[in-house]
């Protein structure tokens, strides 16, 4: 489109602001220094020479937001809103998207530079230039809209980045993490040189170094590419000594930058999503599982169903990674755990991750909100999950073009009659085999109900025919013969709608079955347990030592000591093994209970219990005022 002699740039500036009686959105195109081309309108579109471009930026500057910017600003000047700060993001992918997304519900300015003129950013942000983000150019041009420079994507211009910086350009992350990760044979010596567990490695730039990598690893070993390496690619797998050649040639031989991991046989693919604000401070999101299809994300389970020994681990090995790097952002540390138990880093990448995407959902503070917060300087916000589980699925492209397209209308489709499913398209206009087209994150009460919910949504039942909801509540006890006085909390419970299971586990004549119950119990889904017992009453204290789920013992009337015993029993557990008791006999306030427990994360549940708590005072005023109308006698005589 563009006549020059030199490679062209291009921008999109929005007509909204500084340039007047132009068509909007007009798209901008650099020529090269030489170009003689003056500024010409052809359709929708506008050309320019260098010169002639920046006299209009100069003039549209003048009148423009970055005039604005906290960069520009007077100290002492009042900040209209959350920050006056444009956010500047090099890469208009999905990532790119969903940050417009979350800057929009705080009125902050995101522009991008993405190559691609409709990329699934450009309508989300504020203003979209079309330039590629390597280009250091382009990246040079594109930082002046900006009151601080961050990425989507780290397959970007580090050095010019790194000279803007020297210029007083702010960059967030820092230019020089950027160019650490971006090889990742020097991340791995950096993060090894801090103490971070690794999988062993060896630089393989010759045949000398493959003999040395293959005496000292052994097979499988895995081969991979230094640069340019995400989703699989830049990956291959040598079996054996023989095929280590061909390993090498598929990545595009020696000179293409090698480097040789020992292998790694692993139980689980682990991550954590690490805020790191400007003043230095850090903040890790809850550990996850990711589940891979063809080396691509494809699932993500959170919280990570791993014991709290791997959690704590996971999230130190993070919490030091992300603090050895410089600069501000989210960072997404994905970890290996391996068969013998240990947590090993795989990779980081210095922005939101698709480990992250279920955070919109699932989290106080997403991550696309808590990168803005840490590239502007702003407090970063809660990590902490408001739902107990999520799961985040991807929807990778099953087909080419409009067959590909079809398949993925139709899961969206089925998600969206899923209660707690939300679905994000990514826009992309062009359907490929395993392209990530959007994302799909089911939330709710348990890590089993989010999985029913999935396995729903992709074997395509149907709603109506679903099964019944996950009980939320166990009865237990240890008799048959408590049965007519734990029904009470049944009773409560189908009252308030609030799913259960009710059964017998005797904690002295089925200790086995006792400590399956209870090691099982969150799994199923199971939130509180209601467990009712006479005489000794060990069942509540015994099943309250086996889980961390909160347990109400309800103690049973007997013959010989009226359930004085019981209650006794039940309230005298040592500290540190909590068991909430009630009246003797009285199951109905248990289950009561529980629903008041329960109804603290659910709004429908909180409606009902409010419902309740009226109806109980009517029922009161109403006796009151009875009583006070046709005095004692009648009332008792009716």
């Amino acid at each position: 489109m563009l006549l020059c002699s030199a490679p062209p740039c291009s921008f999109t500036l929005s007509s909204k602001r500084g340039l007047p009686n132009l068509a909007a959105p007009s798209r901008f195109y650099f020529g090269g220094e030489n170009s003689t081309l003056g500024l010409v309108q052809r359709h929708n579109y506008i050309m320019a020479s260098p010169s002639r471009i920046r006299s209009l930026k100069l003039e549209a500057t003048l009148q423009s937001d970055n005039h604005g910017s906290s960069s520009h600003r007077n100290e002492n000047s009042t900040i209209h809103g959350v920050s006056e700060t444009i956010v500047g993001v090099l890469g208009g992918g999905q990532l790119g998207r969903m940050l417009c997304q979350a800057a929009s519900l705080m009125a902050i300015k995101v522009v991008t530079l993405d190559p691609l003129e409709n990329s699934p950013a450009s309508s989300l942000s504020y203003q979209h230039f079309v330039g590629r983000f390597d280009d250091g150019d382009a990246v040079r041009e594109f930082s002046k809209k900006c009151g601080v420079l961050t990425i989507e994507i780290e397959h970007v211009d580090a050095i010019t980045l790194e000279k803007l910086e020297e210029q007083g350009v702010d960059c967030q992350p820092k230019p020089s993490t950027i160019r650490i990760i971006q090889d990742k044979y020097i991340q791995k010596v950096h993060f090894s040189q801090h103490g971070i567990p690794l999988p062993d490695f060896l630089k393989m730039d010759n045949p000398e170094s493959a003999e040395e990598a293959a005496n000292l690893f052994g097979f499988p070993m895995m081969v991979k590419s230094r640069r340019q390496a995400y989703d699989g690619r830049g990956n291959a797998i040598a079996h054996c000594k023989e095929e280590l050649p061909s390993a090498i040639a598929a990545l595009g031989g020696y000179e293409r930058g090698l480097y040789v991991e020992r292998w790694t046989s692993f139980t689980k693919e682990l991550a954590v999503i690490v805020a790191r604000g400007r003043d230095g401070s850090v903040l890790c999101y809850p550990v996850v599982e990711t589940i891979h299809k063809d080396s691509i994300c494809h699932i993500v389970e959170a919280p990570a169903d791993v014991p709290e020994k791997i959690r704590k681990s996971s999230v130190d090995i993070a919490h030091r990674a992300v603090s050895s790097l410089e600069g501000a952002g989210v960072f997404a540390v994905e970890l290996f755990l391996t068969n013998d138990g240990q947590v090993l880093l795989n990779e980081v990448a210095p922005r939101p991750h698709n480990s992250g995407h279920h955070t919109i959902e699932s989290c106080y503070t997403s991550q696309y909100e808590q990168h803005l917060r840490a590239v502007i300087g702003l407090p970063l916000g809660d990590t902490s999950m408001k739902t107990p589980a999520a799961i985040m699925y991807n929807i990778l492209g099953e087909e080419e073009g409009e067959r590909g397209f079809y398949l993925a209308h139709q899961l969206m489709k089925k998600a969206l009659s899923i209660s707690g499913a939300t679905v994000h398209w990514y826009d992309k206009p062009e359907m490929r085999k395993l392209r990530k087209m959007g994302h799909i994150t089911l939330v709710g009460p348990s890590r089993s109900h989010v999985k029913k919910n999935l396995d729903l949504m992709l074997n395509r039942k149907s709603i109506k025919n679903n099964t019944p909801d996950t009980p939320q509540v166990a009865i237990i006890m240890g008799s048959d013969s408590d049965l007519p006085t734990m029904k009470d909390a049944a009773e409560i419970l189908n009252t308030f709608h609030v799913p259960f299971e009710i059964t017998i586990v005797s904690a002295h004549r089925t200790p086995e079955r006792m400590y399956s119950f209870a090691l099982s119990a969150k799994e199923r889904g199971i939130q509180i347990i209601i467990a009712g017992a006479g005489g000794a009453a060990h069942l509540p204290g015994m099943v309250a030592s086996l889980t961390p789920l909160p347990v109400i013992g309800v103690p049973i009337r007997t013959s010989s000591l009226d359930g004085v015993d019981s209650l006794l029993s039940i309230v005298q557990m040592p500290k540190g093994i909590p068991v909430a008791t009630v009246a003797i006999g009285n199951a109905a306030n248990a289950a009561l209970l529980a629903v008041r427990m329960l109804a603290t994360r659910n709004e429908e549940l909180w409606e009902r219990v409010m419902k309740h708590q009226e109806e109980l005072k009517d029922t009161v005023l109403k006796k009151a005022e009875k009583l006070e109308r046709g005095g004692w006698e009648k009332y008792l005589n009716p």
